[in-house]
């Protein structure tokens, strides 16, 4: 991922396979509504155990600016950034060890909803995850350190809502602003595999599992 710098519990379940309706955003990009909802407890257990192991932090850009967001990664390799520039590690910089294994919980999560969208030989190795808070952003970037552009991404939306921005292929072109709820998980690949995208300031509010937070998990074909 290139930076350049740098809900719905109660939501209704209208009965589609996993609990929510397809939205589609562009050629080979669309939300799944509600996806992710009723595993959302399990996905957060699996969390815990992952920042216990590889915690939080705000990495630092080639630039020196801190992120905002806070970060970590599970899965074969981690997505990492400091002075030297944004890669792909199999280890954790901070501990040297390599990064917690992708739990079985979240691959299938990954590759179900990757399927549903149209690409169904999706194998994610790496799973960056995002912790935000009341103000936090991302600014639009395109994914491009991955080895297989080929491969979507797909994007989970976990605790309270945020506008996700979603572009085009040129920084120059308006995004489209799309309100992700707590569940909702976003595909994008083939024609918008490069589409620049990102996340407004989150606004403030109170979840009933994550309180004053979102967490993003974003699944990628890395190696």
């Amino acid at each position: 991922m290139t930076f350049d710098l740098f809900d719905n519990l109660d939501a209704p379940d209208d009965g589609h396979a996993a609990g929510g309706v397809r939205e589609p955003l562009a050629d080979g990009a669309v939300v799944l509504r509600g996806f992710a909802r009723t595993l959302a407890p399990q996905l957060l257990d699996e969390i815990c155990v992952i920042i216990g192991r590889a915690p939080w932090r705000h990495m630092i850009t080639p630039g020196g600016l801190r992120m905002s967001v806070a970060m970590t990664n599970c899965g074969q390799a981690g997505w990492v950034s400091d002075r030297t520039g944004y890669r792909y590690d199999p280890h954790d910089p901070l501990s040297g060890e390599p990064w917690p294994v992708m739990p079985a919980a979240f691959l299938d999560l990954a590759t179900r909803a990757a399927a549903d969208a149209g690409f169904a030989e999706f194998a994610p190795d790496a799973c960056l995850i995002n912790r935000y808070e009341p103000g936090t952003r991302l600014s639009l970037h395109q994914d491009r350190d991955e080895r297989d552009l080929r491969a979507p991404i797909v994007s989970v939306s976990l605790g309270l809502p945020a506008v996700f921005l979603f572009g085009g292929l040129r920084r120059a072109d308006r995004p489209a602003r799309i309100r992700l709820a707590h569940g909702d998980v976003v595909v994008w690949g083939g024609p918008s595999r490069l589409a620049f995208h990102g996340v407004a300031p989150l606004a403030d509010g109170d979840h009933p599992l994550l309180g004053r937070e979102r967490i993003n998990l974003t699944f990628r074909k890395a190696m």
